[in-house]
């Protein structure tokens, strides 16, 4: 349970073309310190040599002094300085094996970020002004800091569409666990419904992407017919293939996000099942759909948003038979195909909805686990804990 929470509040900002150039510098400096910094780190791998955050630091120090890389000197070092701590921490999980050997960072493909200290910024009555700037930034306060609020770090980004973010890390007073209730909820994520609910509740799938297919679809194909290079033509469609995927995005965080925290605020329990969706999306049938509905998106919501609010998130194991377990008596079907979405038990005669039925027996199991242990492994709590219940075939003895 989370008691002091750092909040990141994002906002739009308007640069003028003095700072649209200068951070565009920036978040060219950060790429290539960081590719840098890789690559150095990388060659002494392969000669068995271990390189941390201070040797690419003083690094860092030699590259400034040289004629070639004189024009790092033109920037903010501070963003420099957290490129190679982003780094270190990427190396840090890589070695922990939370995550895969760092990448490069491609011009055209990685964000383009950079993220300014303390000591780089000044945020004076609601004005935020960046180092190597005069100005402070036309920021759009969309929503009030929390009172008395003092950024703690401040990362300036440009997505693909062109918009320019600001995000300013706080501490929120406001963050406190809720009053305890009784209420829990099974939650059975689909395709027809985005969320199935244990009470019964359906919730609909609004299908972001495909409301925008057709103008995503020619806005793809106009940019396919432009001429491949830097043109400003092909720039153009580029930029707006990416305003309908960010339009898209936006949709769909905007409806996770009011769903989530109204599961949250009504449940003290929230059951969910452990689903390898980076593995379900290799079926090219529904990779489309899968991606739309956008499953991890949520639980990542769910956990962090019951963590701020003292409610617990149990998932249970991705092979527990949700679907076709009898929530009555407890009987198991031989088979349950995806297009069957109504049944009815064999033993005791009760008709199912699938989803519903699914809900409620996640909900009983992760019950069971949190409650007495059921008797099975124990329940997965965070994303890289055990899962809440494991269906095995029971050894006989000989």
């Amino acid at each position: 349970m989370a008691t002091g929470v750092k909040r990141a509040f994002k906002y739009r900002f308007y640069p003028t073309d003095a700072q649209a150039a200068e951070l565009s510098r920036t978040f060219g400096c950060v790429r290539k310190v960081y590719n840098m910094a890789l690559a150095a780190r990388t060659e002494a791998w392969a000669r068995q040599e271990r390189v941390n955050y201070n040797q690419t630091s003083a690094l860092l120090t030699a590259w400034k002094k040289t004629e070639e890389l004189a024009y790092l000197n033109e920037v903010s070092s501070v963003p420099l300085q957290q490129a190679l701590r982003h780094l270190q921490a990427a190396f840090a999980n890589f070695f922990a094996k939370r995550a895969k050997y760092p990448r490069f960072k491609a011009k055209k493909t990685s964000r383009a970020s950079a993220e300014y200290t303390s000591s780089a910024f000044r945020f004076r009555d609601g004005q935020l002004t960046l180092a190597k700037m005069a100005d402070p930034l036309d920021i759009v306060w969309s929503r009030p800091l929390p009172e008395g609020a003092t950024p703690s770090t401040v990362t300036v980004s440009r997505d693909s569409a062109g918009r320019w973010f600001v995000s300013l890390l706080c501490e929120d007073p406001r963050v406190k666990p809720l009053a305890a209730v009784d209420a829990a909820v099974g939650i059975d994520v689909g395709l027809n419904h985005l969320l199935t609910l244990s009470t019964g509740e359906k919730i609909a799938n609004p299908r972001h992407e495909r409301r925008d297919r057709e103008r995503l679809a020619k806005a793809q194909r106009e940019l396919s017919r432009k001429a491949k290079g830097e043109g400003a033509n092909r720039q153009k469609a580029r930029q707006k293939v990416a305003k309908i995927h960010a339009r898209i995005a936006d949709r769909r965080r905007d409806v996770l996000h009011k769903l989530t925290t109204r599961l949250v605020r009504e449940n003290q329990t929230l059951v969910i099942e452990d689903l390898t969706v980076r593995n379900m999306v290799k079926n090219r049938s529904l990779a489309r759909a899968i991606s739309d509905a956008a499953w991890s998106q949520f639980r990542s919501m769910l956990e962090y948003k019951a963590d701020w609010y003292g409610r617990e998130v149990i998932a249970v194991d991705r092979f527990f038979p949700s679907s076709k377990l009898c929530s009555a008596c407890g009987s198991l079907s031989e088979a349950m195909p995806l297009h069957v979405r109504s049944w009815t038990c064999g033993s005791c005669g009760t008709a199912h909805d699938r989803d519903v039925n699914a809900a409620e027996n996640l909900l009983a199991a992760g019950l069971a686990v949190s409650v007495c242990g059921a008797g099975v492994r124990p329940q997965r709590r965070t994303p890289g804990g055990q899962s809440a219940v494991k269906q095995k075939t029971p050894r006989r003895e000989p």
